[in-house]
């Protein structure tokens, strides 16, 4: 299990070294909510001393700064930025809207049928997760982590948090800037 999250690390950070370039292409960025509220430092340390703008509305964001990666953050993007439909899928989705619109079933039981499967899982918007430090920034349209680190607060004190918010800024300012020829 160990090694697992070693290589996830590694794997990560030679991410970061690709897009690299990319990185620089960032201007805005969206916080997403995080594990014991380090989003909120972590938004504090970047709008004061950042090397990006913050944003409140994620609409507007080039990117994203999240605790985890997976199907949670997937689906969260999906929901801020869908993926462009094909002409074919636009299609499918008129004829089923068409077809269902002549089939209408008016009863109780259909309507709870309906909307059981489309409540939002509130697992995908919670803060708890199992993130242990892992800092990923996600291009928001391509949905390709250009950058990450691994910073552990030490305890979910609110100085241990700052401090780790400190860090997680100084590395990644360090990261996007150029680097010196010797």
């Amino acid at each position: 299990m160990d090694v697992m999250k070693r290589l996830l690390v590694l794997l990560g950070c030679s991410c970061a070294l690709l897009g690299a370039a990319d990185l620089s292409a960032v201007r805005n960025l969206y916080v997403m909510p995080m594990a014991r509220g380090l989003d909120q430092y972590l938004a504090s340390r970047i709008a004061s001393q950042g090397p990006f703008l913050v944003v409140t509305d994620p609409k507007l964001a080039d990117a994203v700064l999240s605790d985890r990666i997976g199907e949670s953050l997937q689906a969260q993007l999906e929901n801020i930025f869908p993926t462009p439909k094909t002409p074919e899928q636009i299609e499918a989705e008129k004829a089923k809207a068409e077809e269902a619109e002549t089939e209408k079933d008016t009863s109780i039981a259909e309507a709870m049928r309906e909307t059981a499967g489309k409540l939002e899982s509130p697992a995908q918007n919670s803060s708890f997760s199992r993130s242990k430090g892992n800092i990923f920034l996600v291009e928001a349209k391509s949905r390709t982590v250009l950058w990450s680190t691994y910073e552990p607060p030490k305890s979910t004190a609110a100085r241990d948090l700052d401090r780790a918010a400190t860090d997680i800024v100084s590395r990644l300012k360090k990261d996007l800037a150029p680097k010196k020829e010797k």
